[in-house]
Order: structure tokens, then C-alpha cells, then sequence
């Protein structure tokens, strides 16, 4: 395992991946190594944020050092290209210091941002994407993906009606004059910056989806409800409004959160499958600390 190699970490919500980073990190450690992660969630860069999108605990992050986290106010309004500057800057002064980076997320446009040189999309005028938001929250996703398949069927086609996510890019990409039909996969390349090894969790999905109903009862009970209104009146921007369960708690539907959140799940396992060079390793029968033995040993058979 070379000193200089990344490591990075993705798997849909719930699965578990800070667990598997801090037993990745202590391995690390008795080896020698300094490890510190680099978050690649596109929600939890948010501070305020931070029940409702699973961030790593305090106790957790005493265990292992958490970069990219609670760094940016719920008003702003971020994106996937000013989180590539940040996550790169973190990453090579990292290398520099001799210290292990270990990429962790579940966003997939926010790893490939961590890990490549991507050519993104400019980003939309604020204005436009405060008014898509504005309709979606007034109409609702049916009624926008609706206008998507008038305008571009093809992309239509590909997102369903109920992904507010994606068919608020494929509207604001249009309205901004660009083309949003270029497939997920092309913005993917296996020419990483830095050599990487990735390692995909994976779980049954009847296990992963207890997993998460537990995770959102235990994040109610925590005060998410409670943390997306003291966010919604900081003046939460669209962006941050994005995070699962954040409509749905405002709404006092928690059961329509966790449904949401296992759509989410489910299109994160679908696309983490489709990636070249990624190692799968399955948590429904292990333990995190399994898991990791496992990344170290297979690191160091390369």
C-alpha cells in the first residue's frame, strides 16, 4: 500500500461508512499512519445541519479527524465545483504532510469532484434556481417533470417524477441555456488526480432498509425536526434545502423522510455499481471493523 495512495469510502446512506472509516483509521494507525477524512457529501459540508444528515458525532470525530464538515452557513448556496477546489486543497496538503487522506461520502457527484478533474457544468444564476425551488415547492416534482418531458424527453425519461433533485438541475441546466442530457457516467472518469483505491459498501436491502427506519426514528428523537427550523429560519438556502427529510420534518412527516431516504439509498447502490475500479464490500453479515481488515488486506495485496 503506497503511502501516497487515497483511499475513499462510498455507499448509500445508512450503511455505515463513518463506522468503517474510524476501524479503517484505527488499523491505519497502529500501522504508523496519520489518517484524516475528507468528507464528500454534498449536505453535510452545511453547519446547522448536521442531526438531520448523519454527520460524524464529536466523539466520533475526536476518534478520527473529519475535514469538509459543518463549514459552510445553511444559507449558502454551494456547489459540486467550489467543493472541488476545497476537497483538493484539503486532499494535496494532506500528501504533503505525510498524512493519510480517506475520502468518505455518499454524494456521487461530490467523490468524483474529491477524486478527478472534472469539466462541470457552470454554475445557475441563483435567481433561477430560487425560482425552480420556489415552483417545485408550490406545484410539486410531478408537475416540473412533467414540463421536463415537453421540453426534453430523452432526460425525462431517465429521472423520476418524484427526484426533486435531479429534475431541478435538468430544469435549471435549461433554463441557463445548457444541455443536460449528457449521461451521469460521462462526468466519471477512472484517470483519478492521485492513484486511488475505492470501496464501495454494500448491504442487503431489506437490511439497509431497517437500517435507515432506525436511523430516522433515532435522528427525531435527536431533534432533527428542531434543527431544520432553527435552519429554515437562519434562512436555509435552496441548496441546503436539498437534504433528505428537511421538506418532510417541516412537513411533520418523519415516515415520508424515511421513505425518501431509502429512494435515495437505492439510486446511490445503483449508481455506486455502475462504477469501473470499485471494490464492493457487502456489511450485511460484518462488522465495521471486519470490513476494514478486509480494505487493509486487500490494499495490501495490490
Amino acid at each position: 500500500m503506497s503511502p501516497q495512495e487515497l483511499i475513499a469510502i462510498f455507499g448509500p446512506t445508512g450503511v455505515g461508512k463513518t463506522a468503517v472509516a474510524i476501524a479503517l483509521a484505527d488499523l491505519l494507525r497502529a500501522r504508523g499512519e496519520d489518517p484524516v477524512a475528507v468528507s464528500a457529501d454534498a449536505l453535510q459540508i452545511y453547519a446547522g445541519l448536521e442531526i438531520l444528515t448523519g454527520a460524524p458525532s464529536p466523539a466520533q470525530q475526536r476518534r478520527l479527524e473529519h475535514r469538509l464538515i459543518s463549514c459552510v452557513p445553511v444559507s449558502d448556496s454551494f456547489s459540486a465545483g467550489r467543493y472541488a477546489t476545497l476537497a483538493h486543497a484539503e486532499i494535496d496538503a494532506l500528501i504533503a504532510a505525510g498524512r493519510r487522506p480517506i475520502v468518505v461520502g455518499g454524494t456521487g457527484l461530490y467523490l468524483r469532484a474529491a477524486l478527478t478533474e472534472l469539466n462541470l457544468k457552470p454554475p445557475v444564476d441563483p435567481a433561477v434556481r430560487a425560482a425552480i425551488s420556489a415552483r417545485l415547492a408550490d406545484q410539486g416534482p410531478e408537475n416540473l417533470h412533467a414540463e421536463l418531458t415537453r421540453e426534453a424527453p430523452a432526460v425525462a425519461a431517465q429521472i423520476a417524477a418524484t427526484d426533486r433533485q435531479r429534475i431541478t438541475r435538468a430544469l435549471e441546466l435549461l433554463a441557463a441555456g445548457e444541455d443536460p442530457a449528457q449521461p451521469e457516467a460521462q462526468l466519471w472518469t477512472e484517470h483519478t488526480r492521485i492513484p486511488t483505491a475505492l470501496f464501495g459498501l454494500t448491504m442487503e436491502r431489506t437490511a439497509l432498509y431497517a437500517q435507515i427506519d432506525r436511523r430516522v426514528e433515532a435522528m427525531v428523537a435527536a431533534g432533527a425536526a428542531a434543527e431544520v427550523h432553527r435552519a429554515a429560519a437562519a434562512g436555509a438556502g435552496p441548496t441546503a434545502q436539498k437534504a433528505v427529510g428537511f421538506r418532510e420534518l417541516q412537513a411533520g412527516d418523519p415516515a415520508a423522510m424515511a421513505l425518501h431516504t431509502r429512494q435515495y439509498a437505492r439510486r446511490q447502490l445503483t449508481w455506486m455499481r455502475k462504477l469501473p475500479n470499485v471494490t464492493l464490500v457487502d456489511l450485511t453479515t460484518t462488522t465495521p471493523e471486519q470490513v476494514a481488515a478486509d480494505i487493509v488486506d486487500h490494499l495490501d495485496a495490490r
